[in-house]
């Protein structure tokens, strides 16, 4: 009798903690799903409208990849990962452009295919001050060399970003290990910043020594001059959550680094949001400041791959985010890099994720336009 009475304890109990994770399961996604309704973009329909470049009229670009993740990941109370299925899961990683006069508003290009068939995702894509595009993205090589110098980053080059060329994958891990001596698991979304005053490029990308590239994630950063030689990488920002997708802005002698909080769970609840911290050093420290929502964060969950710009249309600045569950792209605008309004009249193209915006003539676009010829301008 003793041990029937065991089994069906256990057996209700086993039932009990099923009902309370598909709770924390359902009400962590309503709330998700709340703060959409409550501010982010509407369907991507604009998208799909023809784009009119008037002349000498400055044109935004954007690249990104393309993605419906096939599951949400949840962390029940005992800490056990737990994978939610996702509808209609794809995946193009592979860089993708789009063009836009106003930054709420974008036309992909080649009809929202890719323009190269490189694998990559999170292309980050800035021209330099020689002129040349330079291209870092997640999606290093998978060689013998991984178990020796650790995982790597995609570089590419472009002058004129329809011929690219791959100048290396970079381990910028190698000379970091854990207090076992292990290398880091990844490098996901690498960006670069020019430093005017001292010629100098700061990398940043986040990586984790842990099982999964989201668990205890730090940003960390290294230094070159010449894209050959580059410091050894050290941590540029540890907050008291992991973090991922860090990008920087400089303001008036303040450095802006955008960023998400990947906490979740039924302990901590849904944060995967954007952040803001600042610093009057590029290499900080970092204060976290304090956002509007969800007791510290600046944009609703569930977003990432924040990009920031100057507003097209007025004084101030937009930031720019994916939502990664629910195929939605947003906007928002703020006057002072710190206060932030969602953007209700934007959109962007279907499926696009991480994206990085930069500044182009009317002249590069067309050229854009007449090589990825599967979008026309209007005139």
């Amino acid at each position: 009798m003793t041990s029937k009475f065991h089994i069906l304890n256990q057996r209700k109990n086993t039932v009990t903690m099923k009902l309370v994770l598909l709770i924390i399961l359902i009400v962590s996604f309503t709330g998700a799903l709340a703060q959409v309704k409550k501010g982010s973009a509407p369907e991507d329909v604009g998208a799909k409208e023809r784009l009119d470049i008037g002349k000498d009229e400055k044109v935004w670009m954007m690249t990104y990849f393309r993605q419906r993740y096939p599951t949400r990941i949840e962390i029940d109370e005992q800490g056990k990962t737990v994978e939610v299925p996702l509808e209609n899961p794809m995946l193009v990683a592979k860089l993708h452009l789009a063009l836009s006069t106003d930054g709420r508003h974008w036309t992909p290009l080649n009809d929202n295919k890719p323009v190269w068939e490189q694998f990559m995702r999170d292309p980050y894509v800035r021209r330099g001050p020689d002129g040349l595009w330079r291209v870092l993205a997640t999606g290093g090589g998978r060689g013998s060399d991984r178990v020796k110098v650790g995982p790597s980053c995609l570089y590419v080059t472009s002058k004129d970003l329809i011929n690219w060329q791959v100048e290396g994958y970079l381990p910028l891990m190698k000379d970091a290990r854990n207090g076992s001596g292990a290398l880091a698991g990844n490098i996901w979304a690498p960006e670069w910043f020019y430093d005017d005053k001292t010629g100098e490029y700061t990398l940043v990308w986040s990586s984790s020594f842990e099982d999964a590239g989201w668990k205890e994630s730090r940003l960390w950063y290294c230094k070159t001059s010449d894209w050959k030689v580059f410091t050894p990488a050290k941590v540029l920002f540890a907050p008291p959550y992991s973090v991922i997708d860090g990008t920087l802005q400089e303001h008036k002698g303040t450095y802006y680094l955008f960023h998400k909080e990947e906490e979740f769970g039924a302990k901590t609840g849904e944060r995967r949001a954007i952040r803001v911290a600042t610093s009057k050093n590029l290499e900080g420290p970092y204060t976290i400041v304090k956002g509007h929502l969800n007791n510290g964060q600046i944009v609703p969950v569930i977003t990432e791959g924040p990009t920031v710009i100057k507003d097209p249309l007025k004084p101030g600045w937009l930031l720019l985010y994916d939502y990664c569950m629910i195929n939605r792209f947003g906007a928002s605008y703020s006057p002072d890099l710190i206060n932030w309004t969602v953007e209700e009249d934007v959109s962007f193209p279907s499926e696009a994720r991480h994206g990085c915006i930069s500044l182009l003539t009317s002249e590069e676009a067309r050229a854009l336009i007449k090589a990825y010829s599967g979008k026309q301008e209007g005139n």
